[in-house]
């Protein structure tokens, strides 16, 4: 552990360089320390704390910039949480006081106000939807080749899916199917359906003469509905913190935040690796070091987890530079999680 003195003056470098970006030098500390020290006493003191790599001193400057160690001490034991400007709350009130119709329009919503705040990459999850119920089926022609599927569950939203059906299919025998899969399927949860309901499922279906091929259609709508929608906004922020011009590495940056599995899994929230703010609030920073792509290594991912109570958890998450002010970004997504919460809670109430 350090000294107090030197936790005061690596915090005030960290503070300094994320918003100036330049090397911190001792005199700069100096004045912005809230305790009296002389220059050369600071002097030492960063030179103490390079030689324990929480510091790094740069060719072209006597000042110090904070190495990745420094910033994983500052965010272990050192950051403050910055409440937001009335303006900056303004915006969030105003931007998800919208009329929206699902529950992934709010999520939508939430990753594009994130990304408009901060000029980084940001990313929403919704909640889980495996609780949910299923409210009907319903099959729309749309050709005399062409129908599609539509899924509604009793928290509003609605999943279809586009489906090209076979040459001479009996407009009856699929009306048919449509009944017998909303026997089967209606206020059953997410969670219940599998292969033993769909083979259930396909068996009614032969045996009454109904459209067989109606099944397929149902079980890529079920997986669509049940599946995490993750929303990703502010993708060309990722060019202002990129060093290199290599156009392939950048090329394979934007492809790797384009795969959700991959996202998902940086997003994966472990309340151990947390930034604790108090008890109740928590946001995890992993740090380009800590990630597992040598692309992201000069950016930092910062994820919050939200709860919207019976209806699961959701994740939110901002991909920015390392040298990011950490403290105004911790508090601003510690707020943000906390107003999505609410705005789900008030739209899932409408469907009680």
């Amino acid at each position: 552990m350090l000294t107090q003195r030197q936790e005061l003056i690596l915090k005030t470098i960290i503070k300094d360089f994320t918003q100036t970006h330049e090397p911190v030098g001792s005199k700069t500390v100096m004045n912005q320390l809230p305790i009296k020290v002389s220059s050369a006493t600071i002097r030492n003191e960063m030179a103490a704390l390079e030689e324990q790599g929480l510091l790094e001193k740069t060719h072209s400057s006597s000042g110090r910039v904070p190495s990745t160690k420094g910033y994983r001490y500052y965010l272990d034991h050192l950051v403050d949480p910055v409440e937001i400007p009335a303006s900056v709350y303004n915006q969030i009130v105003c931007q998800l006081d919208q009329p929206f119709h699902q529950v992934n329009e709010i999520v939508q919503e939430a990753a594009k106000i994130l990304s408009d705040l901060t000029n980084y990459t940001a990313f929403a999850a919704g909640p889980e939807t495996h609780d949910v119920a299923i409210t009907g089926f319903r099959v729309v022609p749309l050709s005399s080749y062409q129908i599609m599927a539509i899924l509604v569950t009793d928290d509003g939203n609605v999943k279809n899916q586009v489906y090209t059906i076979p040459h001479g299919s009996n407009g009856e025998e699929i009306e048919k199917a449509v009944r017998l899969i909303n026997d089967q399927l209606v206020g059953k949860h997410l969670s219940e359906l599998n292969d033993d309901l769909f083979n259930n499922i396909a068996h009614h279906l032969v045996a009454g003469g109904s459209a067989p091929e109606i099944l397929d259609l149902l079980q890529d709508v079920v997986k669509d509905a049940a599946s995490e929608q993750m929303y990703v906004d502010g993708q060309l922020n990722l060019l202002n913190n990129y060093e290199s011009e290599d156009v392939s590495k950048i090329k394979s940056l934007y492809e790797l935040i384009d795969q959700n599995d991959i996202i998902s899994s940086l997003m994966g929230f472990n309340p151990h690796d947390a930034v604790s703010l108090n008890q109740k609030s928590q946001i995890q920073v992993k740090l380009g070091s800590e990630l597992p792509s040598d692309l992201l290594k000069n950016y930092s991912l910062l994820t919050a987890e939200y709860s919207v109570g019976k209806y699961g958890k959701g994740t939110l998450a901002l991909l920015g530079p390392t040298n990011m002010p950490y403290s105004q970004m911790i508090g601003l997504l510690e707020y943000f999680r906390n107003e999505l919460a609410k705005k789900l809670l008030d739209y899932y109430d409408r469907f009680k």
